[in-house]
């Protein structure tokens, strides 16, 4: 059970009355997301409030909640209320959803001067340099254009696809299935008379280079891969 004085203040008001109960903000968080976590280590203490800060008790809990039961209620607040973050959880909250965002320009993503992936750390530094806003709340996917937006005048970035034709001996065909679908779609597949593989991929061109890397390792350079034009 965190500390009362660590805790943050979850509210919900309902019938015209403010309910708040005071919580430990990254466990909360994760029960209002669905996660498996215990109501009572979510609590800082077992009571429902008016007015938190100020200790005092909310009336009425069983005509406007249908029950005094304190953990029904908070699973109620937690889940239909607001949680107000601590600074430190809404950093970790942008940091995470920064790299996941990172990560899906980096994959899917490439220089159009020199049709190379763009690094990791050049993106970054152009979401500093754009002064780009990431909500912490809103999908990754749901940002992408106006952040990508914001990023072309520090940061040339084009989503080109690219198409290869495989083919993979048969001793590596079954791994090498599993990772073509990875880092592609499949347009066209032939198992040869010998086991083998024979495939058409498309994917983001920012992946190529890591897709063709990750057949040559599997195969020893045993593996045939060929860019359509």
């Amino acid at each position: 059970m965190v500390r009362i004085e660590d805790a943050v203040v979850a509210k919900l008001k309902k019938d015209n009355h403010n309910f708040e109960i005071l919580v430990d903000c990254e466990l909360a968080m994760k029960f209002k997301h669905g996660e498996d976590v215990q109501i009572n280590d979510v609590l800082a203490v077992g009571n429902i409030f008016k007015d938190a800060r100020k200790g005092d008790i909310a009336p009425d809990l069983k005509e406007v909640f249908g029950t005094e039961n304190i953990e029904d209620i908070a699973k109620q607040i937690l889940q239909k209320g607001e949680i107000h973050l601590t600074s430190d959880y809404r950093k970790k909250l942008i940091k995470e959803k920064e790299e996941k965002i990172i990560g899906m320009i980096t994959r899917n993503g490439m220089d159009p001067r020199t049709k190379a992936p763009i690094p990791s750390t050049r993106v970054e530094l152009a979401l500093e340099q754009a002064h780009v806003h990431i909500d912490p709340f809103k999908p990754a996917e749901v940002q992408m254009e106006e952040i990508i937006d914001k990023l072309r005048p520090v940061l040339p970035i084009s989503f080109e696809k690219k198409k290869f034709d495989v083919l993979v001996p048969a001793q590596f065909a079954s791994t090498a299935y599993g990772i073509i679908k990875k880092y592609g779609k499949i347009l066209k597949e032939q198992w040869t008379q010998t086991g083998g593989l024979k495939a058409v991929v498309e994917m983001p061109a920012g992946m190529s280079e890591e897709f063709v890397d990750k057949l040559n390792k599997l195969t020893h350079g045993d593996v045939q891969v060929m860019e359509e034009k």
